[in-house]
């Protein structure tokens, strides 16, 4: 028996490696095309389209950080290929080079091998987006086996919407659909006790399409659990990367700096609505989430017409923020319009002048005035590594 639950455990890891790989791939992808990295290029009177070339990604790589030489950019971009997320053009080459050779990732050419693992990877990210984008109450904080968990399905609930979506066509289709997405380390019981049945059990997404990833995760022989917000994929930022307990700074309306500490942080944002940061373990232990600081930092309410009317006690302010390899360094919080919940001392956003209490008024040019904090948060974390962003600050 134990050998069997060792051989699963083993099969998890490794498909959840592959899914790992093929997020990171995509990131990837997406920005080459937004940096016109990919582009159509001709070569011999050819024209290859939507392709890159492998000596000008290495320098990409190196001069964006994401590798410290051009041994290592190699190395992630072989994983890559080796994965089938990328390959040469012709596929004359096997292996990526430091050359002007003409690369393309196989997801824009149509190549890309949907065998059974990748459509089921790809089925749960589907869902995993539309779950995280539907303000249906499906994602609750709940208890069970004497712990609170946040974030939580209740199976038999999750089988109704997969039904009312045309996820699947019976019960019976859509429970094995759960337990293939368990399977394949994409949810999983909170306590990680129970295989998913149709009934009242509680379930988690055990991965976070949306984590901005390093490449160099790519070369890890398993997957890492990056610690991470819950209340915004891409703010607070590891104070202590050696391990052991994580501080983060939060600062009060009184300007007055509270360190709190957690043993990880996780990744999906909380389904109150609260101001409050969340501590719990990725690999979603049965320890319930210890709730810190659940208050607003705001004195109080703001709406955007008196944030822009003339002559005003705001003033506007502009920042550029460079994210590094762990995020950008802030929270966004509330809606209509968001604000600077909590700022990383030691992160981007404070290097560039970020503060606590500041509205945010626009996100790389777009107006964001009448957004809440998940789509603020969304368009940041899907965006740019470099944003831009205008916020509103009361003068003393």
């Amino acid at each position: 028996m134990d050998n069997i639950q060792n051989s699963m455990q083993k099969k998890a890891a490794e498909l959840e490696r592959m899914a790992e790989v093929l997020v990171t791939g995509e990131q990837l992808r997406l920005r080459l095309h937004e940096c016109k990295v990919i582009k159509d290029r001709r070569h011999h009177l050819r024209t290859y389209p939507n392709c890159f070339v492998a000596k000008e990604l290495i320098d990409w790589l190196i001069e964006h950080k994401e590798a410290s030489d051009r041994d290592t950019a190699m190395k992630i971009m072989q994983r890559l290929l080796d994965q089938s997320i990328i390959h040469h053009v012709c596929d004359e080459h096997k292996e990526f080079k430091d050359l002007k050779l003409f690369y393309r990732f196989r997801k824009d050419d149509g190549t890309f091998p949907l065998d059974n693992e990748a459509k089921v990877f790809m089925r749960g990210q589907r869902i995993y987006e539309k779950l995280m984008s539907m303000e249906n109450g499906l994602l609750q904080t709940r208890a069970e086996e004497g712990g609170t968990f946040e974030r939580t399905l209740v199976a038999s609930e999750f089988v109704d919407w997969l039904l009312q979506e045309g996820e699947t066509a019976t019960r019976e289709e859509a429970e094995q659909l759960g337990r293939r997405l368990l399977e394949h380390g994409i949810i999983q019981h909170v306590t990680n006790k129970h295989h998913f049945a149709d009934g009242a059990l509680l379930y988690q997404f055990r991965m976070n399409f949306r984590r901005r990833r390093r490449l160099m995760e790519v070369l890890s022989e398993r997957p890492r659990c990056i610690p991470e917000s819950h209340d915004s994929p891409f703010c607070l930022r590891k104070q202590n990367s050696d391990g052991g307990n994580t501080s983060f700074l939060s600062v009060s309306p009184t300007k007055e700096i509270r360190v709190v500490s957690a043993g990880r942080r996780s990744s999906m944002s909380s389904s109150c609505g609260s101001s409050g940061y969340y501590s719990s373990s990725p690999t979603l232990s049965s320890s319930p989430p210890v709730l810190c600081n659940p208050k607003s930092v705001l004195k109080r309410l703001v709406n955007p017409e008196e944030l822009q009317s003339p002559g005003g006690p705001y003033i506007k302010k502009t920042f550029t923020i460079v994210g590094d390899a762990v995020g950008w360094g802030f929270v966004v919080r509330g809606s209509k319009p968001c604000h600077i919940q909590a700022v990383d001392p030691g992160g981007p956003a404070a290097a560039a002048g970020m503060k606590v209490c500041q509205f945010v008024v626009s996100v790389n040019g777009l107006n964001v005035l009448s957004l809440d904090y998940r789509t603020v948060s969304n368009l940041i974390l899907t965006g740019p590594r470099t944003i831009v962003m205008e916020v509103m600050e009361e003068m003393n």
